[in-house]
């Protein structure tokens, strides 16, 4: 495996070097860990089927679960899914940016259907990752690319947690540091005659619906056929389960806190993080995975999780612990 850590010392000509590397493990079928704004992802090349399913394979993903596409500029989104004024006044407001886009899939584009798990029609998105798009657009092509872990597991938001989870089903990987944004793309669905919010995300519903000037739909869908990624009834779990809205803590419990007032008996939880000492969102949302990761680390049969107001990038925060704690088959 090939680490390649970005630094600002990295000459032009070493960078390019290196983005040449990572395109040729693409073009070649071959799976690279990529850094966005969210999460780390797993790429693969989303035209060649064989490419994509080594992700699926990689991450014990059902091959009836969606796949994004990510691209790197509008055209090549455009080359590959109809975009109607709903849609194209979203990407021009967000992309690139923490938004995926659902569209009808264009009939000349070559993303394969094991990425779109039969659908007719394609997630897209644009990251806003500088190197990300350079090697996207090297290889002339979308890539697949969900986040770096195992399927239904925690989110990696560090180089180091997708190698700890993926590490040997992989090519190469881009360190580019911690996540800016820490939580997955918001999904929106443009493919009837009013939007819906698929999954909550990145960007708050309150952000869209100020573009749109009208309220976000939100479908009821069968977890068990998703529409889009991050559907699924079960996800984002750690080992430990997870207990929600916790007013108080067991002593064989870890705490996962939000904001300067502790639920009781906090100072015996076994161990305990707090989200967002000053009670902010934004500043939740980076910590979250990273969070869960260390306090099922600490050994602890359960996490309990203080309420968190459902307002803003809080109601991304909650579905993501609600997959959390949800039974698991």
């Amino acid at each position: 495996m090939d680490i390649w850590t970005l630094e600002d010392t990295t000459s032009r000509q070493e960078h390019e070097r290196r983005v040449a590397d990572a395109t040729r493990h693409l073009a070649a079928g071959r799976l690279v860990v990529l850094p966005t704004e969210t999460v780390y992802g797993l790429a693969a090349d989303a035209t060649t089927g064989m490419a994509v399913a080594r992700i699926f394979e990689a991450k014990g993903r059902p091959r009836f679960n969606p796949l994004i596409s990510h691209v790197a500029g509008c055209d090549m989104a455009e080359a590959h899914g109809l975009f109607d004024e709903t849609a194209r006044r979203l990407a021009d407001r967000f992309w690139p940016g923490p938004l995926t886009l659902v569209v009808p899939r264009a009939a000349g584009s070559t993303i394969c259907d094991l990425a779109t798990a039969g659908l007719d029609t394609v997630g897209l998105r644009w990251p806003d990752s500088q190197v990300t798009g350079a090697i996207i657009a090297a290889l002339g092509r979308p890539v697949a690319a969900p986040s770096a872990n195992r399927s239904g597991r925690i989110s990696p938001t560090t180089a180091e947690a997708a190698i700890e989870e993926l590490g040997a089903s992989v090519a190469m990987v881009v360190d580019a540091g911690p996540c800016r944004v820490g939580l997955e793309s918001t999904i929106v669905a443009c493919i009837g005659d009013r939007p819906v919010l698929l999954r909550p995300g990145g960007v708050a519903r309150g952000e869209i619906e100020a573009v749109l000037g009208t309220r976000l739909d939100t479908p009821h869908s069968d977890p068990d056929r998703p529409r889009a990624p991050g559907m699924l009834a079960s996800h984002y779990a750690p080992d430990a389960a997870v207990r929600l809205n916790a007013t108080h803590v067991d002593p064989d419990e870890a705490l996962l806190a939000f904001g300067p007032d502790l639920p009781h008996g906090a100072t015996q939880a076994r161990a305990m993080l707090n989200l967002s000492e000053r009670g902010d969102l934004a500043e939740a949302a980076v910590n979250l995975f990273a969070s869960l990761r260390r306090l099922d680390a600490s050994g602890a049969r359960r996490i309990a999780v203080a309420p968190i107001p459902g307002t803003g990038l809080g109601e991304a925060i909650l579905d993501r612990l609600r997959r959390a704690a949800a039974p698991r088959g």
